[in-house]
């Protein structure tokens, strides 16, 4: 009887997950099939290295999208990355346990988040920050560097605390025998 329920179990979860992807690939095809004219009419190196996105109008050049995404994502990088390093090491090895067991599912509720409600903090505090204190418009590259880099710390900081818990005691123990310091 048990095996008979497994098996059914197991083609219904084969049926959800072929729906799922099947669904996927309709979406892929579908944005194909829509977007294949507009490659046909502007081609595909104008419309890569294109410097205007006026659709209306006719230009579809999305290069300064392009440029803009790999700015913000490096910008999130070389800001998230230290931070969230540092927050990792202070948490595994030099916080307090009652510091640890209050931050630590802090940290991770924060991934919880949606990204819209960063996005909308980062409106209403980043951009007037920025703009009143830097100068210039306020909407820029720093400030969507600055919300992606709060949006990576949660994830960041969990993997590289998990990594660091992980790590054998005998090699911090031979590191200090070799005069690390910590």
């Amino acid at each position: 009887m048990t095996n008979i329920k497994e098996k059914v179990s197991e083609y219904i979860f084969l049926i959800f997950a072929l729906s799922s992807i099947s669904v996927l690939a309709l979406i892929t095809i579908f944005i194909f099939v829509k977007g294949a004219p507009i490659f046909g009419q502007v081609g595909v190196i104008n419309f890569v290295f294109g410097m205007s996105w006026a659709p209306s109008q006719g230009e579809f050049g999305i290069f300064p999208m392009i440029v803009g995404s790999v700015s913000v994502t490096l910008g999130a990088a070389i800001l998230g990355v230290p931070i969230g390093i540092c927050c990792s090491i202070f948490l595994a090895e030099f916080a307090p346990a009652a510091f640890r067991n209050v931050f630590r599912p802090a940290i991770q509720l924060l991934a919880g988040i949606p990204s819209v409600v960063y996005g909308f903090w980062g409106l209403l505090f980043i951009v007037p920050f920025i703009r009143d204190h830097l100068g210039g418009p306020g909407l820029s590259i720093l400030a969507g560097a600055i919300i992606l880099a709060i949006m990576i710390l949660p994830t960041i900081i969990s993997i590289s605390e998990v990594s660091l818990l992980a790590l054998p005691r005998q090699y911090k123990e031979g590191a200090l025998a070799l005069g690390l310091t910590h």
